[in-house]
């Protein structure tokens, strides 16, 4: 089995997923502000497609060549034997998975794709063709809900094979694949049980011990989280990361000097990933909101009659706490209630149901005072969706995740 090559690429953190900033959902999703060396996309489909090289390696075993190619770092030439080990067995899903591998680390993304797609609709159990899989979805492709999830599709299968295989080596590889994306997802309790399986197989893997730190955040166990990212300061693969969430953390706590130091250091190591953030005052904040919402259809305004929306901070931990599993500290957004239809708690000390944007959280996903508007318009939707009875799945569906 060919695990050596990503076992490799992740031991030495040369795929990067992108920073913990929040997107626009009331449900954590993780994406960049600006996509790293390993998240590359494929030209345009109307690009010139250059000739392969003919394979330079052993040409009565062109798949031997491109294992060796691509383990010297030599992807074209390990393409150009992949290509042909495919051309000569067709049928064959290791050789349809080397191309892929290969595609993939020339930057040919959709290509790539369809050579891991071909692999496994060949053997839908071929171990190297799931992993390589698995890596693409999960870590080289911008993240998405689809991809997501056919990340963790593909890893928890190969998770599973590999365990019955006696591939422990492989196992530890799908389970921090799989903490990768279910952290994506939003499913932070699997992405927590992932992260400890894969600390298992590897304890000093920094990539598991920085997934297992973010599960533990989402998790709202903010004071073991603290203790993750404080031992992940001096990786220089993930420092940047754990100053960002430390400073999350501390702003928690109201300690906003502190977290700024955080802050500016994650802003300091990663400017593309963590840009200064302008945080709008709550009286300029409190504005965009209003004007958000008289802008809202006339159907919409009518739902919202007599529901307050409030602009607030940053999620308080009753909030957080009030479902199981906990909500995400970086939420932009919150309807608390039963859907409209559906009785309330009669409460005379609160309203039956409300609706609040998290100044501090959305500040994080944008660039300029139109992004931030949109956003909030954006967000508005997504817990109106709630109000009006859709649950994250079905509002991820119609684009308001």
């Amino acid at each position: 089995m060919r695990w050596r090559w990503f076992i490799v690429l992740l031991a030495t953190g040369a795929c990067q997923r992108s920073p913990a900033i929040s997107t626009p959902t009331a449900a954590r999703t993780e994406a960049s502000a600006g996509l790293d060396a390993c998240r590359l996309e494929s030209p345009g489909a109307d690009a010139l497609q250059t000739p392969l090289q003919v394979c330079r390696g052993d040409p009565l075993n062109p798949l031997v060549a491109a294992r060796e190619f691509y383990d010297d770092g030599l992807y074209a030439e390990a393409l150009a034997c992949a290509a042909r080990a495919s051309a000569l067995s067709p049928t064959d899903p290791q050789a349809h998975s080397e191309r892929g591998a290969a595609l993939a680390a020339l930057g040919q993304m959709q290509d790539a794709q369809l050579a891991y797609s071909r692999a496994l609709a060949l053997n839908p159990d071929h171990l190297d063709a799931l992993l390589g899989a698995a890596h693409l979805y999960a870590v080289r492709l911008p993240s998405s809900r689809d991809r997501d999830e056919l990340a963790a599709a593909y890893s928890e299968r190969g998770l599973a094979l590999a365990k019955l295989q006696h591939e422990e080596k492989m196992a530890t590889a799908f389970a921090l694949l799989s903490a990768m994306a279910f952290n994506d997802l939003g499913d932070s309790q699997r992405a927590f049980e992932r992260a400890e399986q894969a600390l298992q197989g590897d304890p000093s893997n920094g990539d598991a011990r920085y997934e297992r730190a973010m599960a533990l955040f989402e998790l709202c166990r903010f004071s073991e989280a603290r203790r993750a990212f404080n031992a992940l300061l001096n990786d220089p693969d993930h420092q940047a990361h754990a100053n960002h969430q430390l400073g999350l953390l501390l702003e928690r706590e109201g300690k906003f000097r502190q977290a700024e130091k955080h802050f500016a250091v994650a802003r300091q190591l990663a400017p593309e990933d963590f840009p200064e953030v302008a945080l709008p005052s709550p009286e300029a904040f409190r504005s965009e909101l209003s004007k958000a919402v008289s802008e809202l259809p006339a159907d919409m305004r009518r739902d919202l009659a007599g529901i307050p929306v409030t602009a607030e901070d940053i999620p308080a931990d009753t909030d957080l706490l009030s479902s199981e599993p906990p909500l995400s500290p970086t939420i932009l957004g919150l309807f608390r209630g039963p859907p409209l239809g559906e009785a309330c708690t009669v409460n005379p000390d609160e309203p039956c149901r409300s609706v609040a944007l998290y100044r501090r959280n959305l500040a994080r996903t944008v660039r300029n005072k139109d992004e931030l508007f949109r956003q909030i318009k954006l967000t508005l939707l997504h817990e109106i969706g709630h109000l009006r009875g859709e649950d994250d799945l079905e509002l991820a569906a119609r684009g308001l995740e």
